[in-house]
């Protein structure tokens, strides 16, 4: 083996924060410190920031300013898009749609409106993570609220087929949310255009290249929708609480470098991926999880058989090599992946996978080097193993 690098896989987890980006934010932490909600200079000039910013991921998203929300991240985006639907409309009805593989910001709300009498349809997958838009129209009652589905799968990268759900709730006149936190630069987005169907939709500054704490909820005018927060004005009156003035700041040029020149980006990105994808596969015992052309760029989700993946996790952490077993957020779970028991894998199969999702951290020698690490890898964990019985003359 070479010399041992330090290789960065995770970027469905988090980006680094770019330097134009880091750039952007510095003076707002220094010199220009004013509460935006201030009437004098530098609380002026932090107002006008923030509301650059909010021009800034509107002409990313193809919106208007003022349906930009800006929040603390996904999860605040997500927990206020469902439980804020829900709550406003609720005397029509008491009904959402949603899908098992959902993110935890989008489970957990459901779980808790369930608790308050509210009910939730969890719409099945099939092998490779997709929704059928069908069973979507077929799900939808005469009390239904709310649909949720996210844009693309966090840990199996399947891309769902989100413009024709938001078509089949806008004709049912049903609100659509989609969490979007993973497409921010790998898929162009068009709320007046493509996606002109969604209502709602969620974003999270960290996945793109900008700060971490920081996101935004874009809500179209005329969606109903309670406020999330209470307490001051900001946010128009919907969402109080001080301005993230830096980290908005540095949200703003993240998402106008993320959505310049996609395709080009994507394609270098893509190239890399295919050539990991088809060298990892060369494993024994291995295969890939989620649809194998209908997902997002930079992801990969494998599955070793006779090995655990939280092993495989550390052995590769040890030769430099930083990637997950799944969600960041579900990281120090034991349980197998619910993604991956949705799209019907054994617990056992479940437990022994490994997410590998590329970004501009990465490079065609940082590819080389993990097709280089890992079968070894792979053929020690499995050598433990008191259930793997590897093939005569192997």
């Amino acid at each position: 083996m070479g010399e041992k690098r330090f290789v960065y896989m995770d970027h469905a987890a988090t980006t680094f924060t770019k330097p134009e980006v880091a750039e952007a934010m510095m003076p707002f932490l220094k010199e220009h410190f004013g509460n935006p909600s201030s009437l004098y200079s530098i609380g002026r000039e932090a107002k006008e920031a923030v509301e650059s910013a909010r021009e800034q991921l509107a002409k990313a998203l193809g919106a208007k300013p003022e349906e930009v929300y800006f929040t603390s991240g996904g999860t605040e985006s997500d927990n206020w898009a469902v439980k804020g639907t829900a709550l406003a409309r609720q005397e029509r009805g008491n009904h959402i749609i949603t899908t098992p593989i959902e993110h935890h910001a989008v489970l957990y709300p459901c779980e808790y409106l369930e608790t308050k009498g509210f009910e939730v349809t969890y719409l099945l997958v099939d092998r490779y993570g997709l929704v059928d838009p069908a069973d979507v129209e077929a799900a939808i009652r005469e009390d239904t609220t709310l649909i949720s589905v996210m844009y693309a799968n966090n840990e199996i990268g399947t891309l769902e087929p989100v413009p024709e759900i938001g078509k089949i709730a806008k004709e049912h006149g049903v609100p659509f949310h989609t969490d979007a936190v993973q497409v921010i630069g790998k898929i162009p987005l068009d709320m007046q255009g493509k996606h002109k169907d969604i209502d709602m939709l969620s974003l999270s500054s960290h996945k793109f290249y900008g700060p971490k704490g920081v996101g935004a909820l874009y809500i179209r005018e005329g969606t109903e929708i309670d406020n999330y927060m209470h307490g001051g004005g900001q946010e128009r009156g919907r969402r109080a609480g001080t301005e993230n003035v830096a980290g908005i700041v540095g949200m703003g040029k993240a998402i106008e470098l993320a959505t310049a020149n996609i395709e080009a980006h994507n394609e270098k990105i893509r190239k890399m991926r295919d050539r990991l994808k088809d060298g990892v596969l060369e494993i024994p015992h291995c295969r890939l999880n989620g649809h194998p052309e209908k997902r997002l760029p930079g992801n990969l989700n494998f599955s070793f058989e006779y090995i655990e993946g939280e092993s495989l996790l550390l052995m590769l952490d040890q030769l430099g090599v930083c990637c997950s077993t799944g969600s960041a957020c579900s990281s120090g779970s034991s349980e197998p992946s619910h993604v991956l028991r949705a799209i019907g894998l054994p617990p056992k199969i479940a437990q022994g996978s490994l997410r590998l999702t590329l970004g501009d951290a990465d490079s065609e020698e940082d590819v080389d080097y993990v097709l280089e690490v890992l079968p070894g890898i792979v053929e020690k964990l499995r050598a433990m193993s008191p259930f793997y019985k590897p093939a005569a003359g192997t």
